[in-house]
């Protein structure tokens, strides 16, 4: 980090440890925290680079990413399935998308089902796999022509509303919520996912001189409201809906939605943020954060801060605090824009330390427990100054996400070795296969015999390992280079929820000992 920008950033870091109940100390390297990326799929922005690449090409796209950001130790992928009505994945309720195959309705060839196969590629390298879907949004233009018959477009024109150029889902109708409600269930019973993610798009942003014409919904269900108070109902109760029904399927799977990331502007409501923002979630996209929060419809929220730290009508510092204050009931993350770095008209993002250094002011917030970035393309092969500044500095060292609130248990299950076999490359632990609840990852950490195991210290992580089956054990595999006879070793558990177990220390094949760690 520059020196001059870090003296820059001490000083607004010391006032807020006074004027901000939630600030702490700042820590480095923290064993807890949610690093992850957006893998936008629509109009092929991220991935897979055009829907008419051959499959193996598409695989090795998304493998790259996936190492990618493996590499510089980020633990979550929000990765887009559905975007224009349609789908990554074979449904019942929707079209292949164009932007898988090239053609809306046409299936891989050869045939693969894309999201189960990217949620194992996820999970192999100790990912979370959010599934990120865009829920009203229909089509991206008015070229119907090119939609397969089976879009909603044609089987339901009566749920359409035609905007700026696009056609979006009526978020009035009952039948439309009930439909992406299916949606959203479909994808829950049939993939091992670990969160559902909506984004930004509720209502479209406003457009001057056009009207969303939603008058005759209003006519039929207003019931008396305000326009606009009607149009927040809307999406209060798609919210609460969506997370009831994901949480009677799969209790273990969070809901999370990234808003804008402004509120309101304090010129409108004295409890908005200092900021002048063009348009805000409350006032002109019908979305309410607040509401969600209140009633722990979500498991997290990830605000937008696409802004520099002192950006002159929306500054991420400002808006940091402002969302830390106003947070309750949710873990809260913060979406940086790192595909602005070198490439906005904000010279800011010009200065390799501007994502380092939001990193740092948002771990000066107690309540916000990481980040995430928008997206991809940003850090494959691109914008390595920032990197170079990342694996040295902020991500020297892997992370686990945080617990979300709702979800945090005491994992009764422990890693106990039955048998262990040696080879002249590896050691090969078998445990008996956890009994108490559902294990996904394998944690293992090592550390000098001159130092003591401490499975709070990240810089001892050396693997997470996902379980690949059920069965009566499971095998963990040490390589030798990593048999440093000078070495330790624990073992963990991690549960669907993300809660960590106790840890087994490795003393000799025949001696295990369970050690404690810090609860999250």
């Amino acid at each position: 980090m520059n020196p001059k920008n870090f003296i820059l950033l001490l000083l607004p870091l010391l006032l807020l440890s006074f004027s901000n109940g939630n600030a702490q100390e700042k820590l480095m390297h923290p064993k807890n925290e949610f690093r992850a990326v957006w893998i936008a799929t629509v109009v092929n922005i991220d991935w897979p680079k055009a829907g008419t690449d051959p499959v193996e090409k598409q695989k090795a796209d998304y493998l790259e990413i996936l190492n990618t950001y493996k590499k510089l130790n980020y633990n979550a992928v929000i990765v887009q399935i559905r975007s224009v009505g349609d789908a990554f994945y074979p449904s019942k309720l929707a079209p292949w998308s164009k932007y898988l195959t090239g053609k809306e309705g046409q299936a891989p060839n050869p045939y693969f089902d894309p999201l189960e196969w990217m949620i194992t590629e996820a999970h192999n390298r100790g990912f979370e796999f959010h599934a990120w879907l865009n829920p009203y949004r229909a089509t991206m233009d008015l070229k119907t022509e090119v939609l397969s018959p089976d879009h909603d477009y044609f089987k339901h024109p009566e749920w359409m509303i035609k905007y700026g150029g696009k056609y979006y889902y009526n978020p009035a109708l009952p039948e439309v919520q009930t439909h992406l409600i299916a949606v959203v269930d479909e994808v829950v019973r049939n993939y091992d996912i670990d969160a559902i993610h909506f984004d930004d798009y509720f209502y479209p942003y406003k457009i001057a001189g056009e009207n969303f014409n939603d008058t005759e919904s209003f006519k039929k269900y207003g019931n008396g409201m305000k326009l606009d108070d009607w149009r927040r109902l809307n999406v209060n109760n798609f919210v609460k809906y969506t997370s009831y029904s994901i949480k009677s399927i799969k209790p273990w799977v969070q809901f999370g939605i990234s808003p804008f990331g402004v509120w309101r502007n304090k010129s409108v409501d004295p409890k908005g943020s200092d900021t002048q923002a063009g348009q805000t979630n409350y006032d002109d996209l019908f979305a309410d954060p607040m509401e969600w929060m209140e009633h722990s419809w979500i498991d997290y929220l990830l605000p937008q801060l696409y802004w520099s730290l002192d950006h002159r009508t929306a500054s991420y510092s400002k808006l940091i605090k402002w969302w830390s204050e106003n947070s309750k009931n949710t873990a809260v993350y913060i979406g940086n824009g790192s595909y602005k770095v070198n490439a906005d008209s904000d010279k800011r993002w010009n200065n390799p330390s501007e994502i380092p250094n939001q990193i740092d002011v948002t771990r000066s917030y107690q309540n916000i427990n990481g980040n995430a970035f928008f997206s991809a393309k940003s850090f494959v092969n691109k914008n390595k100054a920032v990197t170079k500044l990342l694996t040295e500095n902020q991500y020297k060292y892997p992370a686990l996400p945080y617990v979300v609130p709702n979800s945090r248990k005491i994992v009764m299950d422990k890693p106990t070795v039955c048998n262990t076999t040696k080879t002249d490359s590896t050691t090969t632990y078998t445990l008996n296969y956890p009994l108490n609840g559902m294990q996904r990852y394998v944690m293992v950490y090592g550390a000098k015999n001159n130092t003591e195991i401490d499975v709070n210290d990240p810089s001892q992580i050396i693997d997470k390992i996902a379980f690949k089956e059920k069965k009566d054990s499971i095998d963990i595999v040490i390589k030798k280079n990593d048999l440093d006879p000078t070495y330790a070793y624990a073992l963990s558990f991690i549960d669907y929820y993300g809660n960590e177990s106790e840890a087994t220390l490795l003393h000799t094949p025949t001696e295990t000992k369970t050690i404690q760690h810090h609860s999250k």
